[in-house]
């Protein structure tokens, strides 16, 4: 049975690195094959995990209502076997784990219908995996537009301030107005230094979801970063893998 996970925040609160220290510890665990989701337009999962990118869907999309429009579309085929066709064929594959990225956003035109293309691929696709990782982007579109309707488990990330705290509570209304279907949601606080001061505490318990725990602000992400290396090379020595792996033993347990 596939496990989806959805991690969720504004933007600059850590959610890629989350995302890929998640698929390294499920990968550790044994749970796998994973697919991986870049919902971000700036598209970088791929650098944390340390894969290739060559094609990303935000693209295919594109290319395919430009066939359409200008009635260039190949006959013969439907539009929605086409799609994911091109879908299937930009999947980057690794070692245990496969990549998709959702590419740029939308442009001024509508792609509702695109769009439902696309969640159905992603359903249909998902449930040749163990587990589904999506890491969303800041603006909360793939919920708005309920890409990721069937979520097992959503993480809220911030960072320790009252606006990334702000920001999640946002979040978990956004989610329960559209009536995502969630089955738990935590808060996790990231990048926090020492203990979490008690008006951040205090302001995390009115957020509507239980707090699962907070992470360190581990420099070695950064050195990471600068060296030009994939996030999933930090191991127990870092800081806050370990802690990670703490928080995912509780919560997919």
């Amino acid at each position: 049975m596939t496990t989806t996970v959805a991690v969720v925040g504004k933007g600059g609160v850590g959610k890629t690195t989350f995302s890929a220290l998640t698929i390294k510890y499920l990968r550790h665990v044994g749970r796998t094959p994973i697919l991986a989701i870049d919902g971000d337009p700036s598209a970088n999962l791929n650098l944390a995990l340390g894969m290739e990118l060559h094609e990303t869907i935000g693209q295919i999309r594109e290319e395919t209502k430009q066939q359409i429009s200008n009635g260039t579309f190949q006959t013969g085929i439907s539009k929605p076997d086409w799609f994911e066709y091109r879908v299937n064929g930009c999947i980057v594959e690794g070692d245990g784990v496969d990549l998709l990225a959702m590419g740029r956003p939308e442009g001024p035109t509508c792609y509702c219908a695109a769009n439902n293309m696309l969640r159905t691929c992603i359903d249909r696709l998902g449930n040749d995996y163990a587990a589904v990782v999506i890491d969303n982007e800041a603006g909360m579109e793939h919920i708005s537009r309920q890409t990721t309707r069937d979520v097992d488990v959503l993480f809220v990330l911030t960072d320790p301030t009252q606006r990334g705290l702000a920001a999640a509570e946002h979040i978990v209304a956004l989610a329960r107005d559209l009536g995502t279907r969630i089955g738990r949601a935590y808060l996790v606080i990231n990048n926090v230094d020492g203990d979490l001061p008690a008006p951040l505490a205090a302001r995390a318990n009115a957020v509507g979801i239980p707090l699962l725990g907070v992470l360190p602000r581990d420099p070695m992400v950064s050195r990471l970063d600068v060296e030009g290396r994939p996030l999933v090379d930090l191991d127990d020595t870092s800081r806050v893998y370990p802690a990670v792996k703490a928080l995912l033993e509780r919560a997919l347990e």
